[in-house]
């Protein structure tokens, strides 16, 4: 699969990038972004991912709410990294969820590559077009909305 290619690398840990923290943060490295979209993975274990034990323990899968966030989770880390929203301050809550589609499981070991799109990206508000693959296969897709602000100045 050859991915789009973005015009600022980056390759830096979710974590500088998130307020989220383990166990809901599911960016390992954002890789590249800019105006017109970003790329990132995570790579899903049974060491970092507790639902696994539970989640079909005989078949064991990602949930499909955990990859659409992990999906989303890339396409904030894009917009704090373009200076969009301030380290460290940066907060985020969906607002919406459309058109998502599970084309194939992933299991533990799997690598998920993230590919957002922005539809439009405003001081409040982002909307995404999120597309997440293992290897060459598209796993899941989906369109969201994001109110975008900071710790202090989310709505209530």
């Amino acid at each position: 699969m050859e991915f789009p290619v973005f015009k600022q690398t980056f390759n830096k840990p979710g974590i500088e990038l998130l307020p989220h923290r383990e166990p809901f943060l599911f960016v390992d490295e954002l890789v590249a972004a800019d105006e017109t979209g970003a790329i990132g993975h995570y790579t899903f274990t049974t060491e970092k991912n507790d639902f696994f034990r539970g989640h079909f323990p005989f078949y064991p899968i990602v949930p499909g709410v955990v990859l659409v966030e992990a999906m989303c989770q890339v396409a904030g880390a894009a917009v704090v990294a373009r200076n969009l929203l301030p380290e460290g301050q940066a907060a985020f809550i969906l607002g919406s969820v459309d058109k998502v589609r599970f084309r194939r499981p992933v299991r533990p070991g799997d690598k998920l590559v993230t590919v957002a799109r922005n539809v439009k990206v405003l001081s409040k508000l982002g909307v995404f077009a999120l597309k997440g693959y293992v290897g060459d296969e598209l796993a899941a897709e989906a369109e969201v909305k994001c109110v975008l602000g900071t710790k202090d100045k989310l709505p209530a």
